[in-house]
């Protein structure tokens, strides 16, 4: 690829930057965008695949089969994308360890021809040229994340130019560029009418349905496994057993509290849990996303009080190791036919816990569609905050967050457009209200916060 801007992408670079105010990302939102992409490869993301690199990139791809197949769908019609419209040179390598300084450019060309309204060139597309959704632009650039980050070693590091050699180094699609397009990009597709995705936050209130529904007499009674004849399930809730539903509520409750993403929790070992007296655990992760070399505060957790037994870590883990029987290893492990626990060390999926959680939601009648990964997290902030009061330091030190508060991740947990209002607009100041649900720690039933 040349290192000279070509004219096509001297239009790109226009489009992107000289945009109206309205659709102008402030600096935090880039921040964030860079922050967020970054969190999205495994956390064990950089390689050094110069030596047995096929087993390697087989062994540590760090997504689905199916998601890597797509991933590489989608790197080819890039690199087909960028020769067609001479981006780059039939011989050019445009995924490597080193890629050229225009590459962040490229990714925009290619996204914007797919998704926006204008193309490249700066020229608006016919309204009878389709367009892909938002969602698909930002599948588009999870290809390029985990193609440059994963599959060519760069890992997470955000794009910036190099303070020894010059050079830009680090994962171009984690860059300021891209950053600023796709924030820019989700902004029109939003005025235009189209629904931006994001995780509804979990709230205290749906834990304590699951809690009751997952601890009724007829539910929560473990069965022993009796061999037989696979025959479709007569009731809907029969879709998970008593001991899957105990797994699922520790992982509720370890999420929600620690504020942790649903892979992280599943790969809890037991090593990683120490019992600090009768009342209290210390659980230690051996690694986060934000803190992939270690040096991870641990997090004390404590017997709740009887009325916050659905929350109570405590409760949650015994109720568990009472019937899953397992003294070492992954804490979570799959769950097996019969409602039986695996004897193999390998822990649940996020995609298998992610299933069993949206049916679990079903089973109280709420519609699991709008849930996803992010859900206990966002959850877990919004509680903390609003019903236990913490201040935003102590959130983001518990939670691992930078306290400099120049990368305000935890405001997308705090307000999110997704999740449903906690009361009425009309009730606001509504002075004759019904009284919120009693604190039983400090006796209160206003709704003051």
């Amino acid at each position: 690829m040349s290192n000279g801007l070509p004219p096509n992408l001297a239009a790109l670079c226009q489009a992107i930057h000289n945009v109206s105010e309205e659709d102008r990302p402030y600096s935090g939102e880039i921040e964030d965008d860079i922050e967020a992409e970054g969190e999205t490869l495994p956390a064990d993301s950089i390689y050094d695949v110069s030596q047995l690199q096929e087993h390697l990139l087989d062994a540590s791809k760090g997504v689905t089969n199916e998601t890597d197949k797509e991933y590489r769908r989608l790197m080819k019609q890039c690199v087909q994308f960028l020769k067609e419209n001479k981006l780059i040179q039939e011989d050019d390598k445009f995924f490597s360890k080193s890629p050229n300084a225009l590459v962040p450019f490229c990714i925009c060309a290619w996204i914007m021809h797919e998704c926006d309204e204008y193309d490249f060139d700066r020229t608006e597309k016919p309204t009878t040229t389709p367009r892909a959704s938002y969602n698909h632009a930002q599948k588009m650039r999870a290809a390029m994340t985990y193609a440059f980050g994963r599959l060519h070693g760069l890992g997470s590091l955000p794009w910036h130019e190099s303070e020894l050699t010059g050079k830009m180094v680090g994962n171009p699609s984690v860059s300021e560029t891209v950053a600023t397009y796709m924030t820019s990009l989700r902004r029109r597709k939003v005025r235009v009418g189209e629904t931006a995705t994001s995780a509804r936050a979990i709230t205290q209130e749906t834990l304590l349905e699951l809690y009751k529904f997952n601890n009724k007499p007829e539910v929560a009674m473990v069965k022993e496994y009796t061999p037989g004849s696979r025959k479709a399930t007569k009731e809907p809730h029969e879709w998970g057993g008593a001991r899957a539903r105990r797994l699922l509520t520790l992982a509720y409750v370890l999420s929600f509290l620690c504020l942790l993403r649903f892979d992280e929790v599943l790969k809890i070992q037991m090593h990683d849990i120490e019992w600090v007296s009768d009342t209290c655990i210390k659980l230690t992760l051996p690694f986060r996303k934000t803190s992939q070399f270690g040096g991870i505060k641990p997090f004390y957790l404590h017997l709740f009080p009887p009325h916050l037994a659905y929350l109570c870590p405590i409760r949650a883990l015994a109720n568990w190791l009472e019937v899953a029987d397992i003294e070492d290893g992954f804490l979570f492990r799959k769950i097996a036919s019969g409602d039986r626990v695996s004897r193999e060390n390998i822990h649940m999926t996020s995609e298998c816990f992610l299933e069993m959680f949206r049916n679990n939601l079903l089973d109280i009648g709420i519609d699991s569609a709008p849930y996803g990964t992010h859900s206990f997290r966002c959850g877990g902030c919004q509680w903390l905050y609003s019903c236990c009061r913490w201040g935003l330091i102590r959130i983001c030190d518990w939670g691992g967050w930078s306290t400099e508060f120049s990368n305000l991740t935890i405001v997308k947990y705090l307000i999110s457009y997704a999740d449903e209002p906690a009361e009425r607009r009309e009730d606001y100041m509504n002075p004759n209200r019904p009284p919120a649900l009693k604190c039983f720690s400090c006796g209160r039933t206003c709704h003051c916060i």
